[in-house]
C-alpha cells in the first residue's frame, strides 16, 4: 500500500495508484466475500481451481435446488475492472452473479483472471481462454479432471459467454479465438451476453465528442493497462480497426448487447451492435438500453428497477436454448 508520505506518480482514478516508490494501491474492488449458500437468492457457490499451471481460479454458481436429472444452461462470466481491479469474490459481482443464477435458473463460473499490471496484457485473455479450454474438456469422456457440479447440472450444448465492461471485451475476443481453433469443432457458445462492454478507439464517435474530461480518462486508463504504439486503436480494445476480424466471424448464435444511455461507453456499444446487423453474420442481435443510467450501474444498484429489468432480459436471452428465449 502507498502511504501518505509517498508521491503519486500515476493516479488512475477510480482504479489505482501508482507511487512513485513504485508500489500500487488498488482502490477500487478490493473487497473479498466468500462463497457459499446466499440466503437471499438460495444460490450455493464455491471456488475451483481451473488452472494449476498458472493458479488460475473461478468461482461457480448453481441453483441449490435443482430437479434431478435436470440439465441447466451454463454461462462462464467474466467480470468488468478495465482489467486491473476486481475479482469474482468482490461483493458486488458475487451479489450479480447470485442474482443472475437464481432469475435466469443456471450455473454460472466467473473466471479470476489475473490482472494488470502484475500480470500485463494479453495475460487477462490467456487465462479466460485456459479457463474455456477447461470447460469444454467436460465434454471428454475422461472425468478425472472434471468438475462435479459441470458434469451434473449443466448442458454443454447451452453455453453462454457473458461480461461487463472489460469482461464483455474479453467475451468477443474468445468467440473469435474459439472461431480459429480446434475448440470450434466440438464446442459451441449459443450466446454472448455483453453488458455495457469496453471497446475504445483514438478518434471520437458520438458523445464523446462533447466529454473531452471523460474521454480523457478513458483514454488514460487503456493506455495504462496495454502501453503499445496502437494505443487506444489497439485490436484488443478497437474492434473495429484495420485488420480486425469481420464480427461475422463470431463463434455463436446470439448477441445481446446493452448500453447505459450516461455511459461514456454506450456509442461504441451501439456501433458494435450496428456492425453486427450490418456483418450479415447468421443468428440474432439484439440491442438494450437502460434510460438514464450509467456504467455498469447494475453491479452497484441491484436493487433497482432498471437493474432488475436488465437482469430478467439477460435472463431469457440465456434461457433461448429451452424454448423459452429471445433469439431465433
Amino acid at each position: 500500500m502507498g502511504s501518505d508520505t509517498s508521491e503519486v506518480a500515476l493516479d488512475l482514478f477510480p482504479y489505482l495508484k501508482v507511487y512513485k516508490d513504485g508500489t500500487l494501491e488498488r482502490i477500487a474492488g478490493v473487497e473479498v466475500v466468500p462463497p457459499g449458500l446466499d440466503p437471499q437468492t438460495n444460490v450455493l457457490s464455491k471456488d475451483i481451481l481451473v488452472v494449476p499451471q498458472t493458479g488460475v481460479s473461478a468461482r461457480i454458481y448453481r441453483p441449490n435446488f435443482v430437479i434431478k436429472d435436470q440439465k441447466l444452461p451454463f454461462v462462464v462470466y467474466f467480470h468488468g475492472g478495465a482489467f486491473c481491479v476486481a475479482s469474482p469474490a468482490f461483493p458486488n459481482y458475487h451479489n450479480s452473479l447470485n442474482k443472475l443464477v437464481a432469475e435466469a435458473n443456471i450455473v454460472a463460473l466467473s473466471v479470476d483472471y489475473r490482472l494488470v499490471p502484475e500480470h500485463p496484457l494479453p495475460t487477462a485473455y490467456q487465462d479466460s481462454w485456459a479457463a474455456l479450454q477447461w470447460v469444454a474438456s467436460h465434454k471428454e469422456e475422461d472425468g478425472h479432471h472434471h468438475e462435479g457440479w459441470i458434469k451434473d447440472y449443466v448442458d454443454l450444448d447451452q453455453v453462454f459467454l457473458v461480461g461487463d465492461s472489460a469482461g464483455a471485451n474479453i467475451a468477443h475476443h474468445l468467440a473469435f479465438r474459439i472461431k480459429e481453433s480446434d475448440l470450434g469443432q466440438s464446442f459451441k457458445i449459443l450466446g454472448i451476453g455483453m453488458i455495457h462492454p469496453y471497446f475504445w478507439g483514438t478518434n471520437p464517435i458520438g458523445s464523446e465528442t462533447a466529454d473531452g474530461l471523460r474521454k480523457e480518462l478513458v483514454d488514460k486508463w487503456w493506455l495504462y493497462v496495454c502501453p503499445s504504439d496502437k494505443g487506444c486503436d489497439d485490436p484488443f480494445i478497437n474492434p473495429f480497426v484495420d485488420g480486425s476480424p469481420d464480427l461475422a466471424g463470431l463463434a455463436c448464435h446470439g448477441i445481446l448487447v446493452i448500453v447505459a444511455e450516461k455511459d461514456i461507453l454506450r456509442d461504441r456499444g451501439r456501433f458494435y451492435y450496428d456492425k453486427l446487423v450490418k456483418s450479415g453474420r447468421r443468428g440474432k442481435a439484439e440491442i438494450m438500453e437502460n434510460e438514464g443510467e450509467d456504467h455498469v450501474f447494475h453491479i452497484f444498484n441491484p436493487d433497482c428497477d432498471k437493474a432488475k429489468s436488465l437482469m430478467k432480459r439477460l435472463a431469457a436471452f440465456l434461457n433461448q436454448g429451452s424454448g423459452k428465449g429471445i433469439v431465433e
